[in-house]
């Protein structure tokens, strides 16, 4: 890859040329050549980031700069047979222009060498301060891009904040609508074991007036009522309970959101604050190469989102629920009240029309009783009229028979005669209807006591009804809740 500032073309790039002519003798560059690559002699143990993993080896032996022949090789210096002066004047190696070309190649060489250092330490230089540039450049952007990233964060973090605010309102409203539906609930079973208790104290009636009436009817209609708004009830406080939990639920994934977001929002903010000369920075070998995320930028708001949405949703459904259970608990109020109020009214009619009953039964009592004596007196008088008649019977029947005794031709059949016998019979069929009546009055006598007994039979009824639909029942139905406790206020 090509960096910037540093061009393929540039002439330290290049391979260096290799000199055509003869190369100087070595001895002439020994102080240039021991020094010229001091950088070759550093300790292997520094731990640089830009150091390369492997260099040059020192040369454990430093070379000598006089050839050695193969006679001489392996031999100590004392054994060394020196060369002959006269031997290297007549052997010469090299000419006077060899030694001028190599001295001019060399004066080119150092010249080339030259030049290329220093345009390398102009690029150098550029270099540097391009590749310093592009990396304050990209410090910079990523930094405004942490700062663009903690400023999403803070966004998402006060949308979802806010939701969190209006589900909690949320949830204590509805919690509160259910503890009112509660009370409500509770508030329904005293009238219920009212009307079940009128209910079975009106089976205690006796006789005619175990009858089935409007008040009964009324009563099975209350009871079913009452039951059937329980029922509602109890259904709208489960879903009233199941609506508590998914906003719970809802609001627990905003508040593990909200946590999460304030947890990145610390640390993109530290990233974002980070300088060259901040403590704490260090070097992390191949976190680069790591990489942990499980989401991009549009998934990661679309989460948050998301969570708003169903929140926002439940809230909604809450709100509806509500709604719902308000109604519920007036018109379940309106119903109870209205067929308490048509019991109550159905039983004053009855009382009146069972008290009207007795009062025309008493009435009919006193009559009776005034006939029962009546018609004792009528039997006193019968009896004392047929026991009138026996007087005047004796008398006839004795003249009769004082009569039989004439003698002879007296025995005539006169007109006394006649009359005597004529008012026998009148007397004696006096008698028998005198008694026949006796008899019907006497009939009668027993049917108006029959009657009578009737009538106080009827009176106790009356009485017992009475007792208990004014006393028992009416007297359980003066405490009915009020239309508050049965909406759930208290």
């Amino acid at each position: 890859m090509e960096l910037l500032g540093s061009t393929l073309t540039a002439t330290y790039a290049r391979p260096r040329p290799i000199p055509t002519g003869s190369l100087p003798a070595i001895s002439t560059m020994a102080s240039s050549y021991k020094n010229r690559f001091p950088h070759y002699t550093l300790n292997h143990s520094l731990n640089l980031p830009w150091r390369p993993s492997t260099y040059y080896k020192v040369a454990s032996v430093t070379p000598t700069l006089e050839p050695l022949s193969k006679s001489t090789q392996g031999l100590n210096p004392a054994q060394i047979v020196p060369f002959p002066a006269n031997r290297t004047a007549l052997f010469t190696r090299y000419t006077h222009d060899d030694w001028y070309k190599s001295n001019n190649n060399s004066y080119r060489d150092s010249e080339s060498s030259r030049r290329s250092a220093e345009r390398l330490r102009a690029d150098t230089s550029r270099l540097l301060q391009e590749k310093e540039q592009k990396t304050r450049k990209i410090q910079t952007d990523t930094s405004k891009n942490l700062g663009e990233r903690v400023n999403d964060i803070a966004f998402w973090k006060s949308e979802i904040n806010h939701e969190i605010d209006q589900m909690i309102a949320e949830t204590n409203a509805l919690s509160e609508i259910k503890r009112r539906l509660e009370r409500a609930l509770a508030e329904t079973e005293g009238p219920l074991q009212v009307a079940l208790e009128c209910l079975y104290h009106r089976e205690k009636r006796m006789s005619i007036d175990l009858v089935h009436d409007d008040v009964e009817k009324a009563l099975l209609q209350e009871v079913e009522c009452i039951r059937s708004c329980q029922e509602r009830m109890r259904r709208h406080l489960e879903k009233t309970l199941a609506q508590l939990a998914s906003n719970r639920a809802a609001q627990h994934e905003l508040e593990r959101d909200v946590s999460d977001k304030q947890t990145a929002y610390r640390i993109d903010d530290k990233c974002q604050n980070l300088r060259n000369t901040s403590d704490g920075i260090g070097y992390f070998r191949g976190v680069e190469r790591v990489d942990a995320t499980i989401s991009v930028p549009e998934s990661w708001a679309k989460f948050s989102d998301d969570n708003i949405l169903r929140s926002q949703s439940e809230r909604a459904s809450s709100a509806k629920l509500r709604d719902d259970v308000e109604i519920l608990l007036n018109v379940t109020s309106n119903e109870m009240w209205g067929h308490f109020n048509a019991v109550n009214v159905a039983f004053t009619n009855r009382i009146s029309e069972t008290a009207d009953a007795k009062n025309k039964l008493q009435t009919h009592l006193a009559k009776t009783l005034q006939g029962i004596f009546q018609t004792e007196m009528s039997i006193e008088a019968i009896k004392k009229a047929i026991k009138d008649k026996s007087a005047p019977m004796k008398v006839a029947q004795t003249r009769l028979d004082e009569r039989t005794r004439r003698p002879n031709v007296e025995l005539c059949r006169d007109i006394a005669q006649m009359h005597l016998v004529s008012e026998v019979y009148e007397i004696d069929d006096t008698i028998q209807t005198l008694q026949q009546r006796l008899r019907d009055a006497e009939d009668t006598l027993q049917m108006l006591v029959h009657t009578k007994a009737n009538l106080e039979h009827e009176l106790s009824i009356k009485a017992n009804t009475l007792f208990i639909d004014q006393e028992k029942c009416m007297g359980m139905r003066k405490s009915f809740p009020s239309t508050p406790r049965l909406v759930g206020y208290t």
